[in-house]
């Protein structure tokens, strides 16, 4: 991939012969067109392949979360692809015949926001959950109106759901209800502290799973 400014006919975007030409995170660039071929897929590539999918459908799944909270946007790489880096070496493990999400290595945000501090996870009525904390405010950059984050992940249905101002880091506690459907199923947590104005943000704590009620 190359980038160009000002080019003899000015920025463009599409295919024009053997090239592509798009915008990229702000700058025009040029990609030549993928050579077509005839090799089968190694059994490596093959499993790289289900791997990156993997990956993909849970991120997809808490994208809002990632899109404000994973990473920075003063790097090359989108909050996504820098998210996508860390799932692809640390938070998979290959249990044949899929690859499955390492719970506690799992993270859906990244930042330097002080956490959750003391969380307890327990079952609550009409399948919702109850998390529990400690409040932290005052410490470091910790305020006592930090937003709390919650993502919910069920894998038997593959079911997400997720809440991105669940309580006030002062509350010390919230409940969070979810699909009916769910009761009887053991779901996993995660939550993070979020500045009311998005600008900070801690790395997501893993809080253990659930059997719902």
């Amino acid at each position: 991939m190359g980038t160009y400014n000002k080019g003899i006919l000015g920025a463009f975007s599409g295919k024009v012969g053997p090239v592509v030409g798009a915008s990229w995170r702000g700058k025009d660039v040029l990609r030549s067109l993928p050579r077509k071929g005839n090799r089968v897929a190694t059994e490596t590539q093959l499993l790289q392949r289900l791997k990156f999918s993997t990956a993909t459908e849970f991120i997809n799944s808490v994208q809002p979360i990632i899109s404000k909270y994973y990473g920075s946007d003063n790097t090359d790489k989108t909050r996504r692809n820098q998210a996508m880096s860390y799932f692809m070496k640390e938070a998979l493990l290959y249990v044949a015949p899929n690859f499955q999400l390492i719970y506690n290595k799992v993270q859906i945000g990244k930042g330097d926001l002080l956490g959750i501090q003391n969380p307890t996870l327990t079952a609550a009525a009409a399948t919702s959950i109850d998390i529990t904390w400690t409040n932290n405010s005052g410490q470091g950059q910790a305020l006592a109106t930090d937003k709390l984050v919650i993502a919910v992940y069920e894998p038997t249905t593959k079911t997400t759901t997720y809440s991105l101002n669940a309580g006030e880091r002062a509350d010390g506690t919230t409940n969070l209800i979810l699909p009916a459907y769910l009761s009887g199923l053991t779901a996993q947590v995660w939550a993070l502290f979020a500045s009311a104005d998005d600008k900070l943000y801690a790395t997501s704590m893993y809080l253990g799973n659930v059997v719902l009620t």
